[in-house]
């Protein structure tokens, strides 16, 4: 006879799911119409029902440790047909989140990211670092005189100033990364091993690697997003955002070993192909957001806390203050494009420092969850 499964609930789990956006949780019954509508759920043991059942029970472990929350794309047709309004991809969304704060390092850091209140702070600790760094380095220049023939945003602050600061928060990004994708890939292996789901005993990295190159393909073309029905008009500024962010970081590589592998330094012509690519990627970051913001405001029913606002805000202004910064600089406007440069790398210090705690770290422990997947032999 099997051991009996002693259920504690965790009454604090569920009011802290219904503060991320699962606030109709409790409204289920359980009637699995969500198991049954969702188009990208796996025949074995598909998702939300079992997910929708744990979370309100307060079965913490049983939710946050499961690669069947990171499975869900939030298409939104199980909450659509939902015959309770429990809304099943907004608790699975919260779930999300809420795995975010518990696998993050830095527990007190990713709970002021999530908190609204706590936004002042965070932007205004680049700006703190960035002016003592300069004042201490001597690398900021308060009264700039091109050194260039040209307008350029160095003059102001020195590229060494600027690494000296985002150099730090990249590599800080990839730690949190690092440290929480191990404890993540370790929490929902030996949940599937306890509840039966996989019989691999330790994880092979070799063949875990093979899966996650296999899966990249249905990342990079959002193929999931396409068998929505409901929210399938975010699968292209989805995308535009997407591959924005992935154009950016391409061009701003690229930059960066020009400077200091081969010494070269910008500004750079217009018309060089990467800077056509870093242009294009930056158009697609801004009018993707638009998008997404025009969608998500259109949609009365559908619920949106501060994370969401947060990425669709962070995506935009990221790409606004980024292409105001080229465009003031080329119209002459001096003293405005260093002020608009300014404000753009907070924007891009908060991306690296804040990324692995926001909603933008789906795509990552997404991808993660996927490869498994694919590694145990799930059909997804």
């Amino acid at each position: 006879m099997s051991e009996p499964y002693i259920v504690e609930p965790d009454v604090g789990f569920i009011g802290e799911m219904q503060d991320l956006g699962g606030s109709d949780l409790k409204k289920c019954f359980q009637c699995a119409t969500c198991a049954v509508a969702c188009p990208i759920a796996p025949d074995d043991g598909p998702f939300p029902r079992k997910e929708m059942i744990a979370a309100s029970w307060g079965l913490k472990d049983k939710v946050v440790n499961n690669e069947d929350v990171w499975l869900c794309h939030n298409c939104g047709d199980c909450s659509d047909l939902c015959p309770r309004g429990a809304k099943p991809a907004e608790v699975l969304a919260a779930a999300r989140q809420y795995a975010l704060l518990e696998f993050a390092p830095f527990k007190g850091v990713a709970k002021m990211v999530t908190d609204p209140k706590k936004l002042p702070i965070l932007l205004a600790i680049p700006a703190v670092i960035f002016v003592v760094m300069g004042m201490i380095t001597g690398l900021l220049d308060f009264t700039p005189e091109s050194k260039h023939g040209v307008l350029a945003h160095a003059d102001f602050f020195s590229t060494w100033l600027v690494d000296l600061v985002m150099i730090p928060a990249f590599l800080w990004m990839v730690y949190n990364f690092a440290m929480g994708l191990k404890k993540f890939l370790g929490a929902i292996h030996e949940s599937a091993l306890a509840d039966g789901r996989t019989d691999i005993r330790k994880i092979d990295p070799a063949g875990f690697v093979k899966s996650l190159i296999a899966v990249i393909p249905v990342i990079l073309t959002h193929r999931k997003f396409d068998e929505c029905t409901t929210n399938n008009d975010r699968a292209t500024p989805h995308m535009m955002v997407f591959f924005g962010f992935i154009g950016l970081f391409i061009v701003t590589s690229v930059f960066f070993v020009v400077a200091y592998g081969f010494g070269v330094h910008g500004p750079y012509s217009q018309l060089n192909p990467v800077k056509w690519l870093g242009n294009i990627s930056g158009i697609a970051l801004v009018i993707g957001s638009l998008l997404m913001l025009k969608n998500r405001m259109a949609k009365k029913d559908q619920v949106s806390v501060y994370k969401d606002w947060q990425l669709i805000l962070l995506a935009f202004f990221l790409g606004a203050t980024g292409m105001l910064t080229q465009m003031t600089r080329l119209a002459g406007m001096e003293a405005t494009t260093y002020a608009i440069y300014f404000v753009h790398l907070i924007f891009v210090f908060s991306l690296f420092a804040y990324l692995p705690f926001s909603k933008l770290a789906h795509f990552v422990y997404r991808t993660v969850a996927i490869a498994y997947a694919d590694y145990t032999g799930r059909k997804f």
